[in-house]
């Protein structure tokens, strides 16, 4: 069954109901496997969200964490390209000779 949900977290999500083993397990439904093409042996990451729990494959959790990050890199980048290139610096290039 589709529902729709906060946008702030999801425009469209299945829901499924799962159980808890006596271990604290739960097994991801094949259909829900399959669209998200989750595979045996592939790692997952859990997070703890506002008193939910959120599962992504670990390479998906990557891309995300580089797409959020990349603005933060080019412009640390770009500072340390200043200090760097910084030609009253260059005055130390003669002591380390």
């Amino acid at each position: 069954m589709e529902k729709l949900i906060s946008k702030k977290i999801l425009t469209k999500a299945m829901i499924k109901t799962v159980k808890v083993s006596e271990k604290g397990q739960i097994a991801i439904p094949r259909s829900v496997r399959e669209n998200l093409g989750i595979n045996k042996g592939d790692d997952l990451i859990l997070l703890e969200v506002d008193n939910g729990i959120l599962l992504e494959k670990t390479d998906k959790a990557e891309q995300m964490l580089k797409e959020d990050f990349k603005d933060i890199l080019k412009l640390s980048e770009k500072s340390l390209k200043r200090i760097w290139d910084n030609k009253e610096d260059e005055i130390w290039n003669e002591y380390l000779r």
